[in-house]
């Protein structure tokens, strides 16, 4: 009885409450009013290149009047491998390094993010995401023309009319460096 009421009194003081969830820690502070999440972080997912195009909608509509769905990257990615070349989630899940149940759940997200996008009339942005790219598309900004090369190589001309006028897509996603590191400490551990 006295264990109960030492406990009662420790929470409704309000010094400390803890709560235990599946796989997280959250400890609740409410004398200081803040909230310390201890959730573990997500590991990156291999994407194999940048999109070519990143924002969709419906023709004939201003996109400013259309609510905006936001699809990651690797959200992008599982759609590509699963929809696009048809390998099973098992092969796409080790091609992006990821678990098949993390996968599955990732393409049920996805697949209901672009239902929404064609059924409900609204535009689709593909945004960043722990991802780390396999190979990069650069684009010449003077003739138009669209190359690929891996990820751990650098462009500074275009190939087909020499001007250094060149858009990085990945870089356009705040990768590329770290995408060459990150491919050579993966190559290492195989």
């Amino acid at each position: 009885m006295l264990k109960l009421r030492l406990l009662d009194q420790f929470f409704s003081n309000k010094l400390y409450n803890f709560l235990h969830n599946a796989h997280m820690f959250i400890i609740f502070i409410p004398s200081k009013q803040k909230l310390v999440s201890m959730s573990r972080p997500k590991n990156n997912r291999i994407v194999y290149e940048p999109p070519s195009y990143t924002e969709f909608k419906p023709a004939g509509v201003s996109i400013k009047s259309l609510e905006e769905i936001q699809l990651t990257l690797d959200e992008f990615e599982g759609i590509r491998l699963a929809d696009l070349l048809g390998m099973s989630h098992e092969e796409a899940a080790n091609e992006m390094g990821i678990s098949r149940s993390t996968f599955s759940r990732l393409i049920v997200k996805s697949r209901k993010k672009i239902a929404n996008f064609f059924f409900q009339g609204k535009s689709l942005v593909v945004t960043g995401g722990n991802i780390h790219f396999r190979q990069n598309i650069f684009k010449c900004a003077d003739c138009g023309h669209m190359f690929r090369i891996d990820i751990r190589n650098k462009m500074a001309t275009c190939s087909e009319c020499g001007s250094n006028n060149l858009l990085n897509l990945a870089g356009s996603f705040g990768h590329g460096e770290c995408c060459r590191v990150a491919y050579l400490d993966y190559k290492d551990k195989e």
